[in-house]
């Protein structure tokens, strides 16, 4: 990637356009992989600290679940409008002005007077901590043909660190110190390497043409991308199932049945820190032997944690297995998936937004239907909800060639 390209000046020659030099690339993968663990960890901040924000606001904990799935909502629709943005906008202005305002979002969430005001801040956040899909193309396109499902894994483990580290650390800052600082911590964190990453990218426009013309031709490349249309509905189903269990387990943990600390039941997340580690193996596997082949072990793995789930409601031993199963399933089915998604046509940006949109539009509505079967008819009900996401997603995608 060049370090410096030039523009007219304003005498009508060629003065050089400054940019940032881009690292060595290890070291450019490493920065964008840790950028996209704090930026992910954001979306998932809510689930830990349930109890602490009900208790806060003088509620009950199934009152506020709700808040967790807006946060997905406004990830997925922050997707829609700024991922496409890949493919023409300046990356490194745009990742700085993102930053910027998901900073000031978390700085209101810990400000918060009421749920209310807590879920719209929440919203924007989550809307505009956008910034991995912005630069798991830019990943992609640079890495070696033969390698990069592998590169791709790598910003992967990033973000599912991220995710199973918001719950663990989450907790355990949320206990120790109140949820209101956890948010005020994250804002912090965010702005750091948010602008650290922002100038190590190339300052320069990639395309001409309208800003929003990957958003307006979305409808197109999922109907004339059969691979991209399938990835889509896969992932969304898997993201989904993990969703509703993840959003509830944290109920599950500190009410009736265990009766568990918050700083406690965030400790549970370490077991799906261990799955981050499958992320790598699975862009292995996905460069050697497809993507489709990872796709269906996944969903066979995960079709089995269903139902030690629905015994862990009881057993605590089944809900450590079931946890690192369905954390390995939906590692190795994004990395297929995304995979599959940046190389099924000459937009990535665009397809990757298709993606990463169906998928969370998945998970949020899964989250919210989660939460109500878990109020009216226990673990149980989460437990089905999370069976029916992978009957759909699965089912969806073999029915039509």
């Amino acid at each position: 990637m060049p370090s410096a390209t030039t523009t007219t000046s304003r005498r009508g020659g060629q003065a050089p356009l400054r940019q940032a030099r881009t690292p060595a690339p290890g070291l450019f993968l490493t920065l964008i992989s840790v950028c996209s663990a704090v930026t992910a960890a954001n979306i998932y901040l809510a689930a830990p600290l349930l109890s602490l924000m009900a208790r806060g606001f003088g509620s009950v904990p199934s009152a506020v679940a709700w808040i967790a799935s807006v946060a997905q909502l406004g990830y997925a629709i922050g997707l829609l409008f700024f991922a496409p943005l890949g493919d023409t906008a300046n990356r490194r202005r745009l990742v700085a002005g993102l930053t910027l305002v998901t900073t000031l979002a978390l700085g209101a969430s810990a400000a918060a007077p009421g749920i209310t005001a807590l879920a719209v801040a929440m919203f924007v956040a989550s809307a505009t901590t956008v910034i991995p899909q912005l630069l798991v193309p830019l990943v992609a396109e640079r890495a070696p043909a033969d390698r990069r499902a592998r590169h791709v894994a790598a910003v992967v483990a990033g973000l599912f660190t991220g995710i199973v580290g918001a719950r663990v650390l989450g907790g355990l800052a949320g206990q120790a110190f109140g949820w209101r600082w956890v948010f005020a911590g994250a804002a912090v964190l965010t702005l750091v390497l948010g602008l650290a990453t922002a100038l190590v990218l190339p300052s320069r426009r990639r395309r001409e043409g309208p800003l929003f013309a990957g958003l307006a031709a979305l409808p197109s490349v999922l109907r004339h991308s059969p691979d991209l249309w399938r990835a889509c509905l896969r992932q969304a189903g898997m993201f989904g199932a993990w969703s509703a269990l993840w959003t509830a387990l944290s109920l599950l943990l500190t009410g009736p049945a265990y009766g568990l600390s918050t700083a406690t039941a965030g400790l549970f997340g370490l077991f799906g820190l261990t799955a981050s580690a499958v992320a790598p193996l699975a862009g292995g596997f996905v460069d050697r032997f497809g993507a489709a082949r990872v796709v269906r072990s996944a969903y066979l793995l995960a079709a089995v944690s269903v139902p030690l789930f629905w015994l862990g409601g009881q057993a605590l031993a089944a809900l450590f297995a079931a946890a690192i199963a369905i954390h390995a399933a939906l590692v190795a089915s994004h990395v297929a998936n995304q995979t599959l998604a940046l190389t099924a046509t000459s937009t990535p940006a665009t397809a990757n937004t298709a993606y990463v949109v169906a998928g969370f539009a998945g998970g949020a509505a899964a989250s919210a239907l989660g939460g109500a079967a878990f109020s009216h008819f226990g673990w149980g009900g989460v437990c089905a909800v999370a069976g029916l996401w992978l009957v759909l997603g699965w089912g969806l995608t073999s029915a039509r060639r």
